[in-house]
């Protein structure tokens, strides 16, 4: 079993900055990918950016890209999400999702664990 925690979500302005971080404990792959995804109310989750643990390889969805950086920490299991310049349209509940595996996964239905999310708001 693996456990995923985030943390780092909170009450932002509009152009601000917020930086979150996952960390992942239990049974380890010798490869894996990390994700985040994001819940806004009343839609469907959506794919935000994505990490390879073994070299690295990122990913982002269209609409963060530039803005947002997913980062990793081996040493301590930790993956890192790096917001600026936060819109409204950000704000909704980011999920932290773990797979083993070696390649960059963007569907939510390609990973097996997931975190129990953490809120984040910008305000306008």
């Amino acid at each position: 079993q693996v456990s995923l925690v985030e943390s780092g979500g909170g009450l932002v302005q509009v152009g601000g900055s917020l930086r979150l971080s996952c960390a992942a404990s239990g049974r380890t792959f010798p490869s894996w990918t990390m994700g985040w995804f994001r819940q806004a109310p009343g839609k469907e989750r959506e794919f935000v950016a994505t990490i390879t643990w073994n070299d690295g390889s990122t990913y982002y969805a269209d609409s963060v890209k530039g803005r947002f950086t997913i980062s990793r920490d081996n040493a301590k299991n930790t993956v890192y999400l790096q917001m600026n310049s936060l819109k409204p349209e950000d704000t909704a509940v980011y999920y932290c999702a773990a797979a083993g595996g070696t390649l960059p996964l963007t569907t939510s239905n390609e990973y097996d664990y997931w975190g129990q999310g953490t809120q984040v708001t910008v305000s306008s």
